[in-house]
């Protein structure tokens, strides 16, 4: 537990999650839930992606005293429990027989083999069945840990990203201005070629994490904007050593792939904030008979003074992990995970940087849970 427990109201603005896709890495998010969720710390906007659109959606989906409940016993029904005993040479041995089982076999509770591909790739089976795998066993379980009707409430807002797969544009389900159902959850974690597409309202959808995995924009280009506190859940490394066999070439560039230039869209996104924050004062500056201008009041517009804090949660390596990390659903795999996100998230509210002040030039700040003490970077 945090040593100065907070609440909401004593935080500097409203409370969001931006979850990540990463199949089974997502039970690092579940562990950063869990230490908000302790802390009395509960989101007011979730934006997720695949299996972060999943987590996403129980925790909307529940109230506050089951959120935590809820996600644990859906990461509970995704455990592969171990099958070679323990010790050193039965975790590495086992992880590749669960990872064989996974992939001919399926997981309980989530996905099967396709059977429609018995003919073959070739064979037109259409594009909601155009998929290794099969979904119908993920529907029963999210129907049974989330309440639709409560996502729709409009107590927690909830934004899902998927790409339609005939334009290749991002879209994001916002519950603000829509219902959310069950298709829209499935289409954000539709993962080709695992996962056949969604269709909604006559467009087929798949997983958001093929286009952008960490959906940091939508936070910025919100309207109105608020004063934010962003825990963003990063679960794959931009940075990493250099691959020196083709095996360790597949895991880093799944790195690279899926973290989506996590790095580059929040750098931009300062920038863009410092420029509002730049307008503003100009027009601040100006006499007040100017500011009544239609011109001026236009120009106002794009001015905003709003502070974002982006606590980014940076899931750590864990030993034994390879290029299939995103289906180990064992159960070490989904422990380690899911006290890495703990552990990371709890140390961040020891330190609640946030309370740092802020440069009001530059409207965001900056923390990483894997540089201690790290202070609000510059926003130019």
């Amino acid at each position: 537990m945090a040593d100065r427990p907070q609440t909401t109201s004593s935080l500097p603005g409203q409370v969001m999650l931006v979850f990540q896709g990463g199949g089974a890495l997502g039970a690092y998010q579940g562990g950063v839930y869990q230490a908000l969720h302790e802390a009395g710390i509960e989101p007011n906007w979730v934006i997720g992606t695949s299996i972060g659109a999943v987590n996403g959606a129980i925790i909307a989906g529940n109230e506050p005293g089951q959120r935590f409940n809820q996600l644990s016993t859906f990461w509970d029904r995704m455990e592969q429990k171990p099958i070679w005993g323990q010790g050193p040479f039965a975790l590495i041995g086992g992880n590749v027989a669960n990872q064989v089982m996974t992939i001919f076999g399926g997981l309980a509770g989530y996905f099967t083999p396709n059977r429609d591909l018995a003919w073959g790739l070739h064979t037109p089976v259409g594009v909601e069945r155009a998929g290794f795998y099969t979904i119908e066993a993920l529907h029963e379980t999210l129907n049974s840990v989330v309440d639709f009707s409560r996502i729709n409430s409009g107590q927690l807002r909830l934004t899902l990203g998927a790409v339609n797969v005939r334009s290749g544009r991002m879209h994001y389900f916002d519950s603000r201005h829509m219902a959310i159902t069950l298709k829209h959850v499935l289409a954000s974690g539709a993962l080709p070629p695992a996962f056949p597409a969604i269709c909604i309202d006559g467009d087929p959808y798949w997983d958001g994490g093929i286009y952008s995995n960490t959906p940091i924009e939508t936070v910025f280009d919100d309207h109105p904007r608020r004063d934010s506190l962003v825990f963003t859940v990063q679960m794959w490394r931009a940075e990493g050593p250099e691959p020196e066999s083709v095996w360790q070439v597949l895991n880093r560039q799944k790195d690279i792939q899926y973290a989506s230039r996590a790095d580059s869209h929040i750098a931009r996104q300062r920038q863009i904030h410092h420029f509002r924050h730049v307008i503003r004062e100009l027009v601040r500056l100006m006499p007040e008979a100017q500011r009544e201008t239609p011109e001026v009041k236009e120009m106002a517009g794009y001015g905003c003074g709003t502070v974002m804090h982006i606590v980014r949660l940076k899931a750590p390596r864990l030993d034994h992990e390879d290029h299939l990390r995103d289906i180990d659903f064992t159960s070490a795999g989904i422990h380690a995970r899911w006290q890495a996100g703990y552990a990371d998230t709890m140390r961040m509210l020891e330190r609640r940087p946030w309370e740092t002040p802020v440069d009001p030039m530059a409207g965001v700040a900056v923390y990483d849970s894997d540089i201690p003490k790290s202070q609000p970077l510059s926003s130019r």
